[in-house]
C-alpha cells in the first residue's frame, strides 16, 4: 500500500514518469507537421471565427480573450472524452511551450479510448432513451453499445452510419427476437433502436427525422399544428417509408418478434379514411425501384451529398455539445421560421462536412481549433450579447456522467463494473450518483437541486475520496513526506481542477494547512481542501 501511494505521488508530482505520447497510436504527419486532415480543419476553423468576429463586429460587440492553458484542456478533456484531466496531462500540459500543443492535444484525445467511450454514451442516449425509463429496455443497450464503439472506433462516415441504421435488414427467418440482445454476447447491431420503438412506423419515423434530419414531426401525429410547419400528412408520409415493419402491440416485448413486408409504402392515417403515401420532407416524390425497399430508398435520400437536413442537423447538434447552445435552438427544429444565429456559417459548415465525407474527426477538429471555441468564459458585464453570438465561451452544467468519470478521475477511485453489471445492477455506485444527476436540456442554464447538492458533500464516494486514509489521491499527497506543503495543495488543486493555485488561494491554503484546519492536523486539513475543491461551483462546470 505504501508502495502505491509512493507511486502515486510521484505521478501528482510529474516525477520520472514516461511521456503518454509514446503509449498512444502513431498519428502520421504532413509535411508542416500535422496529421492528414488537420490543414482543412485549420482553414475550416478561421471561417468558423471569421463569421463568428462579423456577427459580433456588426452589433458592436467584443469577444473575451482566449482562455488559459488549463482551462483549455480541462475543456476539451470533458468535452472530447468526458471526464477532466489526469494530473500528469495537467502538469506536461502547462510545462510545454511548443505553439502547437493546443492542436496536439486535441489529436491525442481524439486517438484516446475515452472519445470512443464518451461519444458512445452520448449517441447511446439520443438513439434509446427508453433504455432510461423501462428497465425492460436496458437490455437493449448491449448490442447498440457494440454497434456505436465499433464505428466510432473506425471513424465510420456519419452517412455510412445513419443510412446502416435506417436501411438495415430485417430477417423474418430469425424472428430478431428481443431475447438475443439479453447477456455478453449481444450482436453489435442497430436493431435495438426499432426494438425500443416497438416496431411502431410511427415512433421510429419521429424519432429518425428528429434525430437525423433535425425536423420534429410528432406534434403533427395527431392534427396539423397552428404554428407548426409540418402536416399531419407530412408525418404519416414519413412513417410510410417505416410501413412494412410490424412490431410488438400488446403482447409479450420481451420475446416479441419484429417482421417487415418490404413492400409496403402507404399507412392510412388514424381516424381517418385517408392514405398517406410515402413522401420525402423536402416534398418530392421517390422514386422506386425494383425490389428495393422503402426504408432503403429513404436512406439513399437521406444520405445524398445534397440532401438538405441530414448535414445540417449533425453539424448543429455538434455545435451544441461543444458550446451547450446550437446555432439553431432548439437543435432539433431546423425550421425556416426558427432561424440559426450564423445562418451562413451553419451552410458552410454542412458543406464542408460534406465535402469530407462525413467526417466526425474533422468537424470536431474545425471546431476545437477555432479561437472561438478556445474564449475565456469569465463573464463580460452586465450589458453582454446574445450568449448565442459567443463573445465568450459559455458556461455548460457537467452532465451526470461527466461529473461521475471527473469525481473517478479526481480521486483516484476504480469503477470496477463492467459495462453489463452497470445496465443490470441498480445497486452500483454509478447508477445510485447518476440518479441524482439527470441531464438537464439546457447545460447553460444548470441548476443543482438539493438532493444533488447534498450527494455531492455526503456521497459515500466523496466521504470515501476525502478522507486520508482511504482516498487514492489524497491518501498519496498527504503521506508524501518528500512533498512540501505548498506541492501538496498543488497537487490537489491540479487533481480537481486541472489547474495550480493562484497566489492568493495557495497562500490562503497553505495557512490553513499549516494551522492544522478544523480537525487539528495537517491529514484532516488537507482533506478538508480537498472536499472544498470538489464541492466546488468551479469543479462541476466545464468553463
Amino acid at each position: 500500500m505504501k508502495w502505491t501511494a509512493f507511486v502515486l505521488a510521484l505521478g501528482l508530482l510529474g516525477v520520472g514518469l514516461q511521456r503518454v505520447e509514446a503509449a498512444l497510436p502513431y498519428v502520421a504527419k504532413a509535411k508542416d507537421g500535422a496529421a492528414p486532415g488537420v490543414l482543412d480543419a485549420r482553414r475550416m476553423a478561421a471561417k468558423i471565427d471569421e463569421h463568428i468576429a462579423a456577427e459580433l463586429v456588426r452589433v458592436k460587440a467584443r469577444s473575451n480573450p482566449v482562455c488559459d492553458d488549463s482551462t483549455f484542456l480541462r475543456r476539451l478533456s470533458l468535452d472530447l472524452v468526458g471526464k477532466i484531466p489526469p494530473v500528469n496531462d495537467s502538469r506536461r500540459f502547462l510545462s510545454d511551450l511548443g505553439p502547437e500543443k493546443r492542436e496536439q492535444a486535441i489529436e491525442r484525445l481524439l486517438e484516446a479510448p475515452g472519445y470512443v467511450n464518451h461519444f458512445t454514451n452520448l449517441w447511446l442516449g439520443l438513439l434509446l432513451p427508453e433504455a432510461n425509463a423501462d428497465f425492460q429496455k436496458r437490455y437493449l443497450l448491449q448490442g447498440m453499445q457494440k454497434w456505436l464503439r465499433k464505428h466510432l472506433s473506425e471513424n465510420t462516415p456519419y452517412d455510412k452510419m445513419v443510412y446502416e441504421l435506417v436501411a438495415m435488414p430485417i430477417d423474418n427467418r430469425n424472428r430478431n427476437n428481443m431475447y438475443q440482445f439479453y447477456g455478453g454476447a449481444a450482436p453489435a447491431s442497430p436493431m435495438p433502436f426499432y426494438f425500443a420503438k416497438q416496431g411502431k412506423p410511427e415512433d421510429i419515423a419521429a424519432s429518425v427525422a428528429r434525430l437525423f434530419l433535425g425536423v420534429r414531426l410528432e406534434c403533427a401525429q395527431c392534427h396539423n399544428h397552428p404554428f407548426g410547419k409540418w402536416t399531419r400528412e407530412e408525418f404519416w408520409s414519413q412513417a410510410a417509408f417505416f410501413a412494412g415493419i410490424k412490431g410488438v402491440q400488446n403482447g409479450d416485448f420481451f420475446y416479441g418478434p419484429i417482421t417487415e413486408a418490404s413492400d409496403r409504402r402507404e399507412l392510412n392515417i388514424p381516424n381517418t379514411d385517408r392514405v398517406a403515401q410515402a413522401r420525402f420532407l423536402d416534398g418530392k416524390t421517390p422514386r422506386w425501384r425494383f425490389k428495393i425497399g422503402a426504408r432503403t430508398t429513404l436512406a439513399d435520400w437521406m444520405t445524398a451529398k445534397d440532401n438538405p437536413f441530414l448535414a445540417k442537423a449533425l453539424v448543429n447538434r455538434m455545435w451544441a455539445h461543444f458550446f451547450g447552445i446550437g446555432l439553431v435552438e432548439p437543435v432539433d427544429d431546423l425550421v425556416d421560421d426558427n432561424p440559426a444565429s450564423h445562418p451562413e456559417l451553419l451552410n458552410l459548415l454542412a458543406r464542408e462536412f460534406v465535402a469530407h465525407d462525413f467526417d466526425l474527426k474533422f468537424l470536431i477538429r474545425a471546431i476545437t481549433m477555432s479561437r472561438t471555441y478556445q474564449l475565456s468564459s469569465v463573464s463580460l458585464g452586465e450589458k453582454e450579447p446574445d450568449i448565442r453570438l459567443l463573445a465568450r465561451m459559455p458556461v455548460k452544467g457537467l452532465t451526470g456522467d461527466q461529473l461521475y468519470e471527473s469525481l473517478i478521475e479526481a480521486t483516484g477511485m476504480r469503477d470496477r463494473f463492467s459495462f453489463q453489471q452497470r445496465i443490470f445492477n441498480f445497486g452500483t455506485p454509478r447508477q445510485a450518483f447518476l440518479e441524482k444527476f439527470t441531464d438537464q436540456e439546457k447545460r447553460t442554464e444548470y441548476h443543482t437541486s438539493i438532493p444533488q447538492a447534498l450527494t455531492m458533500m455526503n456521497n459515500q464516494i466523496i466521504i470515501n475520496a476525502t478522507h486520508p486514509d482511504r482516498g487514492e489521491v489524497l491518501g498519496a499527497i498527504t503521506s508524501a513526506s518528500f512533498m512540501t506543503t505548498p506541492g501538496k495543495i498543488e497537487a490537489l488543486f491540479l487533481a480537481a481542477l486541472s489547474r495550480k493555485p493562484t497566489p492568493d488561494e495557495a497562500a490562503k491554503y497553505q495557512r490553513y494547512v499549516e494551522k492544522g484546519g478544523a480537525g487539528g492536523t495537517e491529514k484532516k486539513a488537507l482533506s478538508d481542501v480537498f472536499w472544498a475543491l470538489l464541492n466546488s461551483t468551479e469543479f462541476k462546470f466545464n468553463h
